[in-house]
């Protein structure tokens, strides 16, 4: 037999009919993608906040080695002056002429009986004499404004000592050229074989006097250099050495 329900419709308990079958997923499916989203966001937001403690960390880092930069600074400077000295030390130490060595040299090629009485010398171009005359035309002309030259007077006793002076002038170490400005006997008498001789204008020195009654020939010679000659070493035989 069949059981007959005798309670109203409106009093019977409900059951399942299957007519909103999947509404419980689509509640579920959305809880899910809102859960999804929230774990998005914070890790996102944990991602950025990590970026920007490195950031952070990294200026910091670069403030560090800015400070210990500028510390070091002074250290990089000076070594770049010290380069800078050292370089200039040495430019001057080639373009110096040696002019001790050129005072032993003159003391070891004038011939006996030849003494200087004054010498002056230049760097560049030709010096003044040290008693008050200015070099001869010929002297000037001859010699180049940016080479070492050396103006010498000296006595000699004879003419032709002073051309051996000559001759052995041009054997200075780095010697280009030679030049005299004048070869007088200023203490001869006129005529004769003591007659005054010259060679030249100007110049020279009168106070030579005499040797054993023959009066001495005063000259006055320009010596010009090349520029490299205070790079070169001198033979043993001038004062140079090992």
């Amino acid at each position: 037999m069949r059981p007959v329900n005798l309670l109203p419709e409106r009093n019977r308990p409900r059951g399942p009919s299957g007519g909103q079958k999947g509404s419980s997923y689509f509640l579920l499916g959305g809880l899910a993608l809102v859960l999804i989203g929230a774990v998005v966001y914070v890790l996102t937001l944990n991602s950025i906040n990590s970026s920007r403690d490195k950031v952070t960390t990294a200026n910091a880092e670069a403030a560090r080695d800015n400070a210990l930069a500028n510390q070091l600074t002074p250290y990089g400077n000076f070594q770049q002056i010290k380069t800078q000295r050292v370089a200039s030390i040495m430019q001057l130490a080639q373009s110096r002429f040696d002019w001790e060595r050129l005072t032993r040299e003159l003391a070891r090629v004038l011939p006996n009986g030849v003494w200087l009485t004054s010498a002056a010398a230049a760097q560049s171009g030709t010096p003044g004499q040290s008693g008050g005359s200015t070099p001869s035309a010929s002297s000037s002309s001859g010699s180049s404004s940016s080479s070492p030259s050396l103006v010498v007077d000296g006595c000699a006793p004879s003419q032709a000592a002073v051309a051996i002076t000559l001759v052995r002038l041009r054997e200075l170490q780095g010697a280009n050229d030679v030049e005299l400005s004048s070869s007088t006997q200023p203490n001869a008498n006129s005529g004769g074989a003591g007659a005054s001789s010259s060679s030249g204008s100007g110049g020279g020195s009168s106070s030579c006097g005499s040797v054993g009654g023959a009066a001495q020939y005063a000259f006055e010679a320009t010596v010009t250099f090349a520029t490299q000659s205070s790079n070169t070493t001198a033979p043993s035989w001038l004062g140079g050495g090992s």
